[in-house]
């Protein structure tokens, strides 16, 4: 069964960016650490993608398959079987997010 993700999760872009989660859960944690919504927000920095030699940088991600049964906060919840799609400023997609390292205690579908 899939992991849950939390705020502690390791997410990076396919181009060596890293994810930040911005969480507006207060409430619900696990192992210590809140658990990530797909309502969330999820920032990248250190993208260094370029097209036609110019930087063309991942900035946030976009989930499209979220945990199908559980909800934080009546919100989505996300787990290591989750799809999200990062993309630049101008919204074109730039690929898969790369979940790395995420808790290993609670799952979910």
């Amino acid at each position: 069964m899939p992991q849950l993700l939390t705020t502690s999760s390791t997410l990076m872009c396919p181009h060596g960016g890293t994810v930040t989660i911005v969480t507006a859960n207060s409430k619900v944690r696990m192992g210590g650490d809140f658990a990530a919504m797909a309502s969330d927000q999820f920032l990248i920095a250190g993208c260094t993608f370029n097209v036609a030699g110019g930087p063309h940088p991942c900035v946030t991600v976009q989930w499209v398959q979220t945990a199908q049964r559980s909800k934080v906060l009546q919100n989505p919840t996300l787990n290591t079987a989750s799809t999200g799609l990062c993309v630049a400023a101008d919204q074109a997609v730039q690929g898969a997010v790369q979940i790395v390292v995420t808790q290993q205690r609670v799952s979910g579908t």
